[in-house]
């Protein structure tokens, strides 16, 4: 692909990663010249950067975001038109094991991208992944009935002015550099959006069973294996397929700076689901009874999450388009397409 001198720069750090791949391949048939950072330490890294080398053309930096240094030379050099923050650590239960090295990742690294930001590249638009935990457990609203919790109050879906708790050192990490990245914006006037993400899933994701629900469940239960359903299996959560993401990363790269810059993203109420109705839906659409033993809840657990996602429909007009079953038959296919690999890379 030819690059013009006003071809368009975008910087992607987890840029091998589940987001960050899926988001390199869209933006590169958009036109734009793509730069990703990685530092490979998540399965399924090194097989994504082996299949873009195949598809795109992009300049690839093996480093981690921790290093001040390197990731501020590499956007004083580029001074890319957008970057897409998706690096960081993505477990609850990671956190609590190891929370200096989930600090370091999640609040450091993105602390060093919006200073390197503020020093070097200043017309960088920045966006970064935040996430629902921010909002804590939601456990005073709940009610459940046979196969899922619900809201007490209809379609009490989570708001972006709901009061934060940061439960879990994922939580505190996540929510000290989604503030830092809002209050950069308000202070030193960067071009900075904060998406506070549900679950998002689909393809080349190489999900497992501390991350990645949607995409690891249908994995084990497509290699016949047994799950392991932590709590009661009625958490809900709204879910997104990567696809509807990847669109709103580049609706938000065409618009200009936006002054309310959070939003809530998620499948919204329609495409919610509990643990149990995926189990559901995955026994019909692989034509198999699935066999599942329940363990101890996990600290961290949100029994009930769902996006409101209004706000960013009536700001930029995004809303998702495609619906669970679309999406989960399109991890199938993809599950399909890809036996050999996701065995070797998960051991399943």
């Amino acid at each position: 692909m030819l690059m013009s001198k006003k071809t368009k720069k975008i910087l992607i750090t987890g840029g091998v990663g589940f987001m960050g791949t899926n988001s390199a391949i869209y933006f590169y048939k958009k036109g734009w010249k793509v730069f990703l950072v990685d530092d490979c330490s998540r399965k399924g890294t090194l097989n994504n950067l082996s299949n873009l080398n195949k598809n795109i053309k992009f300049k690839f930096y093996r480093i981690n975001v921790e290093n001040y240094n390197k990731i501020s030379k590499i956007i004083s050099n580029l001074k890319p038109n957008l970057i897409l923050h998706c690096a960081g650590q993505v477990a609850v239960t990671k956190s609590i094991t190891d929370p200096k090295t989930d600090f370091n990742t999640n609040a450091l690294g993105t602390f060093n991208i919006i200073e390197s930001i503020r020093l070097y590249s200043r017309k960088s638009k920045l966006i970064f992944i935040s996430t629902n935990k921010v909002y804590g457990s939601l456990n005073e609203k709940i009610l459940s009935n046979k196969k899922r919790y619900i809201f007490k109050k209809s379609n009490n879906a989570i708001k972006e002015n709901y009061q934060l708790d940061f439960y879990s050192p994922y939580g505190c990490s996540k929510g000290s550099a989604d503030q830092y990245v809002r209050d950069y914006s308000r202070i030193y006037k960067l071009d900075t959006i904060v998406l506070r993400l549900s679950c998002v899933y689909g393809i080349k994701q190489f999900g497992i069973e501390d991350h990645g629900w949607i995409t690891w469940l249908t994995i084990a239960s497509y290699f016949n294996r047994k799950l392991n359903i932590y709590g009661d299996g009625k958490q809900v959560r709204d879910i997104l397929f990567i696809d509807d993401l990847v669109r709103l990363f580049f609706i938000i790269s065409k618009t200009k700076k936006i002054k309310n810059n959070l939003y809530n993203i998620g499948g919204g109420i329609k495409n919610s689901l509990s643990i149990i109705e995926l189990k559901d839906i995955l026994e019909k659409k692989l034509k198999k009874k699935i066999r599942y033993k329940n363990y101890n809840w996990r600290q961290g657990d949100q029994k009930i999450y769902i996006s409101n996602i209004s706000k960013v429909r009536k700001d930029l007009g995004w809303y998702p388009k495609i619906s669970i079953n679309k999406g989960i038959e399109n991890v199938i296919s993809w599950i399909k397409d890809n036996e050999n690999n996701i065995k070797k890379i998960l051991n399943v």
